[in-house]
């Protein structure tokens, strides 16, 4: 774990079908090939680039590497997401949240992210945004603020 990320922020790979974590998927489609090695990295690099200062701020967040969103009940099962923020903002906590909660989970998608890239530095472009937008969640950021802003 790099110096500049706090405590609590660790990425941790996972695959839906099993696969060993080292392993393409074996549903992997269209777009840009790159193993899950090489896309954890292009994660720990965009998540190396967040500034120190910001980087401390961050409280009680875990980074996960999966390889496709999957919709709940509900939801549109077309539904196709780079990067999901779960959790409770740090504009939203109170005193109470301490006690006992869970960490926030800030999950990049894999698959969808390779499948609309065409080059190594379009995936690694795409991940920074995409880890910039789901850690400004974490820190009370709505997405239409984001879109103004040009994280969208």
């Amino acid at each position: 774990m790099p110096a500049s990320l706090p405590p609590g922020l660790p990425i941790v790979p996972s695959s839906p079908d099993g696969a060993a974590p080292n392993e393409p998927a074996a549903d992997a489609t269209s777009g840009f090939a790159m193993s899950p090695d090489e896309f954890e990295t292009a994660v720990q690099d965009a998540l190396d680039s967040i500034p120190d200062r910001l980087a401390r701020a961050m409280d009680n967040v875990a980074v996960f590497i999966e390889d496709d969103y999957v919709p709940g009940p509900g939801e549109d099962p077309d539904t196709v997401l780079l990067g999901l923020y779960e959790g409770v903002p740090l504009t939203e906590r109170d005193s109470w949240w301490d006690a006992g909660s869970l960490p926030d989970r800030i999950t990049i998608f894999r698959e969808p992210i390779l499948e609309i890239c065409g080059s190594r530095d379009e995936v690694i472009h795409e991940v920074a945004v995409t880890v910039v937008h789901e850690i400004a969640h974490h820190f009370g950021i709505s997405d239409a603020r984001l879109h103004e802003l040009g994280w969208g």
